[in-house]
């Protein structure tokens, strides 16, 4: 477990170390679309249990 801390510690202050125009490129590459994924990884996760019981139709 330390080891996963002290490359997070290492990848943080790497980051932060960069100007600030490279951070906000790293921001909108790479952070941007995986948080879009989660949040469409999380809508699919939580789409079944938006119906009712006993409906299958998908809700249309």
């Amino acid at each position: 477990m330390r080891t996963i801390v002290d490359g997070w510690d290492a990848f943080e202050l790497w980051l932060t170390g960069l100007p600030f125009v490279v951070q906000v490129v790293f921001v909108t590459v790479v952070v941007l679309p995986a948080c879009a994924l989660v949040a469409i990884g999380a809508d699919r996760a939580t789409r079944r249990f938006d119906t009712p019981r006993g409906r299958r139709d998908g809700g249309a």
